[in-house]
């Protein structure tokens, strides 16, 4: 009896212990921090999360004994502890409730959070290696007993969390004072942030409750409430998403508020970890919207261009490479969303001022119906803009409440005016989104992602006919065209053949041109000094030869040396248009000698091509690109079929003169410095090839793939070269010939 007495008092004790210690985790008082917009922020975690951390339990096999508080001799008898009876149950945590998959014995029915009037330790019994919980309920106690103090630390925490979670539930969906309601919201986010519990859970809880509590009472909420809330939350946004009906909030917050301090330095966290995490705002278009509304609420702050410029900046970080992959398709998708919105923005308000228009007895009126039948005729003569018009619509139907129909009549002037500050307002923003694509362009680590993103041309037509947004985005297409490298300037041409690029879109001529081709002149110079100085892309400049004429005319260099290389390499086929384009080359004294040096290689080229000469030729190792040129200029070698420059230190350079021999057949260019634009130069030219030795050379499957243009290639090695399964695959297909192909030390081997 004397043991059972202190046993229940060595309980009784460790209770009023635990409970005020999860009195403190049910509601703790936010500690002093700093203030924003006269709000205190969230409490961050303190030392206190510091400790052991727990997986949340939802089920588990474990000792349960119940005792009855009952104060008869017999039932003091029974709950001492020598008598007490220990069962086995498998305890679901649910909900609202802890349950046994086994409902028998003392489990028989379920134990409801809301009769549970204490959890905690009964220490007293972990010298005798009994580490026991105690659940303490009106009519009794139920005793939880672990296998080591964690699991039962496991325990104890995810009971009180799953108690704490149906508690605040319950408050938060019956409180109807801002002031209860925000309190609460700030103790459940505090219990998030301090409770060990570790899981996603834990802090996903608190969002879905919030989520739903605004998604019921979004309208009801004051602006001071709408702020205490988006503080409140904050810290549980540092390490997650915030769910659909949060954006939405979050929006409004931006779209009725844009130049709030909370915008700043609340929601920038939020939407970088979005930017820097998110996979798919296909399956989160609000979160995209939120995103949206956040970047037009920076553009609105004093100097928005330099904010915006800032945000992108600290996006991508101040090394040399992001380290968020993310970030930019992200970014990208978030402007391509917002320019689209803009333009059927702009749409849907020039129908709606199409659909102002009276009756032609009517015309110098304009009527708006709000209803179906007007019975009052309020005359609104001058507005500022449309917000101004909607706003004294909402403040004439608030005065006239008994009003089933309204129309509002006023001069064509203010629709006109209207009209003004709707384009006005759609200018703004496309503005300031082309900024940030502009600014990412600045980035030397993005540009290549960048522009394979802007080549499809991904914009609605009517942004394309828009003269505000083409002039805006040629600092973009400007800065990706002239980067050296050519897998990024190659993006300003059509994505695949026959399909136009931005290239095409600012010729002279075309739908974007405005500046009489000065951006065109800039892309065609790069394209033509690096790689598409090639058959392939002079064939389809053959559409274009009117406006380089033109640009030629003009003393453009770029547009000059297109006209002598289509007449090189015989392109146009018309001899008028041929006559053309010597007499355009010849108006401009630049024009004349790059025409005379193009009359002089073509004598040089007919005297290399006359017969004779060797038929086998072997360049000696160390021999550069200049030697090559240097040899083939010595004399004639129309009959040269084999040549071997193996082992030399040739480069993708010497493709332009090796496309001069007629009458190879065999080129052996081992272990050189041979890549990928020199073998599609050949591939357009030395179609009668039939033996290719590229062992050891760093060609990839960018110019492997042009291989296929070479239908009689019967032998080929690709010993040690970057060739891909997939693309050695493509050309067996596509080369009948082939009988030989050495692939080995390859990912095609």
């Amino acid at each position: 009896m004397a043991s059972t007495t202190a046993d229940e008092t060595g309980s009784s004790s460790n209770s009023s212990s635990s409970s005020s210690a999860e009195g403190s985790l049910g509601s703790p008082s936010p500690p002093d921090s700093p203030q924003v917009n006269g709000h205190s922020k969230s409490p961050q975690k303190t030392s206190n999360s510091n400790g052991p951390k727990y997986k949340l339990l939802h089920e588990g096999d474990i000792q349960l004994c119940k005792l009855n508080h009952t104060r008869t001799i017999v039932s003091k008898i029974m709950n001492s502890k020598y008598l007490r009876r220990w069962e086995s149950h498998h305890l679901v945590l649910g909900s609202s409730e802890l349950y046994s998959l086994t409902p028998t014995g003392f489990m028989d029915l379920p134990l409801l959070y809301s009769s549970i009037e204490d959890v905690n330790i009964i220490s007293r019994w972990d010298a005798g290696q009994k580490f026991c919980i105690r659940i303490t309920i009106g009519d009794g106690s139920v005793l939880l007993q672990a296998n080591n103090s964690y699991l039962r630390d496991q325990w104890l925490h995810s009971v009180q969390w799953k108690r704490q979670c149906m508690k605040f539930e319950k408050l938060l969906k019956n409180t109807r004072r801002p002031e209860v309601l925000i309190k609460e919201i700030k103790n459940m986010i505090s219990l998030s942030l301090h409770t060990p519990i570790q899981d996603g859970s834990v802090f996903q809880f608190p969002l879905d409750l919030v989520s739903q509590l605004l998604q019921e009472s979004t309208d009801t909420i004051s602006r001071v409430a709408h702020e205490q809330i988006i503080v409140a939350l904050a810290p549980l946004l540092e390490h997650n998403h915030p769910t659909q009906e949060i954006c939405d909030f979050f929006s409004k917050h931006c779209k009725n508020s844009p130049r709030s301090q909370i915008v700043i330095e609340l929601f920038t966290p939020v939407v970088h970890r979005i930017l820097k995490h998110n996979m798919d705002f296909g399956k989160f278009p609000r979160m995209r919207t939120f995103i949206q509304e956040y970047v037009q609420a920076l553009s609105s702050q004093n100097d928005g261009i330099r904010v915006v410029q800032n945000f992108v900046m600290s996006m991508h970080g101040i090394s040399s490479t992001c380290p968020h992959p993310r970030v930019l398709p992200n970014l990208v998708a978030v402007c391509l969303a917002a320019i689209y919105q803009c333009y059927e923005d702009k749409k849907a308000e020039g129908d709606f001022l199409c659909s102002c228009r009276l009756e032609p007895q009517h015309q110098r009126l304009f009527q708006v119906w709000v209803f179906t039948q007007p019975r009052s005729l309020p005359v609104i003569s001058t507005l500022c803009n449309a917000f101004e018009f909607l706003i004294q619509v909402d403040r004439v139907l608030g005065e006239n409440p008994n009003l089933s129909a309204m129309a509002f009549f006023f001069p064509p002037a203010s629709a006109s005016l209207i009209a003004r500050n709707l384009v006005s307002r759609v200018t703004h923003v496309i503005f300031r989104l082309v900024v940030i694509i502009a600014e990412m362009a600045d980035y030397e680590d993005w540009r290549p992602h960048l522009g394979s993103l802007l080549q499809p041309i991904p914009f609605p037509d009517d942004a394309l006919g828009h003269e505000i947004f083409t002039s805006a985005m040629k600092k973009t297409i400007e800065t990706v065209g002239n980067d050296p490298r050519c897998d990024v300037h190659q993006t300003v041409l059509g994505i695949r053949d026959g399909k136009e690029g931005w290239f095409h879109l600012y010729c002279p001529g075309g739908i974007a041109c405005d500046d009489d081709g000065g951006l065109f002149s800039i892309l065609l110079k790069r394209l033509m000094e690096c790689c598409c100085r090639r058959k392939k892309f002079l064939q389809s400049m053959s559409k274009m030869i009117s406006p380089c004429m033109l640009l030629a005319l003009r003393e453009n260099e770029a547009a000059m040396d297109v006209l002598c290389a289509v007449l090189e390499f015989e392109i146009i086929e018309s001899a008028d248009l041929k006559m053309q384009m010597i007499t355009t080359l010849q108006s401009t004294e630049h024009g004349k000698h790059m025409y005379a040096a193009l009359c002089e290689r073509q004598i040089q080229l007919r005297e290399l091509q006359q017969k004779g000469g060797p038929r086998k030729l072997t360049l000696p190792s160390k021999s550069t690109d200049a030697d090559l040129a240097k040899m083939l200029c010595s004399g004639s070698f129309g009959n040269l079929e084999c040549l071997s420059l193996a082992f030399t230190q040739v480069t993708s350079a010497c493709a332009n003169d090796l496309v001069k021999l007629p009458s190879l057949r065999y080129l052996n260019l081992w272990s050189t410095q041979f890549g990928d634009t020199g073998l599609q130069l050949l591939s357009e030219h030395l179609q009668k090839l039939q033996v290719l030795n590229l062992c050891e050379t760093p060609v990839t499957d960018r110019g492997l793939s042009s291989l296929a243009a070479m239908k009689s290639l019967r032998k080929l090695n690709l010993n040690s070269t970057h060739l891909s399964a997939l693309t050695f695959e493509g050309l067996k297909e596509k080369l009948p010939a082939l009988q030989e192909c050495d692939v080995r030390y390859t990912d095609a081997w």
